[in-house]
């Protein structure tokens, strides 16, 4: 066999198991609510914008803080902070709205700051805790990394409409 020929079999044969440790990564977009660093899984984002007016709407739970218009769509906009029992916190250069989709559900969604892109070995992804189980949880999973444990959150679940 040619060196050129065995070269090209060892390119294909790194390529091939690239391709393989590709499917074994999750990516996820992390954000910080309060302490706490959570992700979703990027596909699930349809955009990460800065905050500008939103429209109030009367007789929604408090966590659902308005409405806005996004290319001639209205989408409702919730505040995490409030979703998860934190106390409301006062927009700042660091606060993002982050436009998530699941399907036809659309929502706009307030964090308190975006941290990174992430790519975490589905290997590393464990279960929710014990402590929120069950379908009616909004954590998909614990992501581990050397130096930190990151909550993944069920997109679907966070577009679901209790108002």
């Amino acid at each position: 066999m040619s060196d050129k020929l065995q070269q090209i079999i060892k390119k294909q044969n790194l390529r091939d198991n690239n391709q393989e440790n590709v499917n074994d990564v999750v990516q996820l977009v992390g954000f910080v609510i309060g302490d706490e660093e959570y992700a979703v899984p990027i596909l699930s984002i349809q955009e990460i914008i800065k905050p500008f007016p939103w429209t109030r709407v009367p007789q929604v739970p408090k966590y659902v803080v308005g409405v806005f218009n996004m290319r001639g769509a209205v989408i409702p906009l919730i505040d995490l902070r409030l979703k998860f029992g934190l106390n409301q916190k006062k927009h700042n250069e660091e606060t993002r709205f982050i436009v998530m989709r699941d399907g036809d559900d659309v929502a706009g969604f307030v964090i308190d700051r975006l941290t990174m892109a992430i790519r975490i070995k589905k290997s590393n992804i464990g279960p929710a805790p014990d402590t929120a189980s069950g379908d009616d949880t909004s954590i998909d999973g614990v992501g581990k990394q050397e130096d930190r444990i990151i909550t993944i959150l069920k997109v679907k679940k966070l577009l679901q409409r209790d108002f």
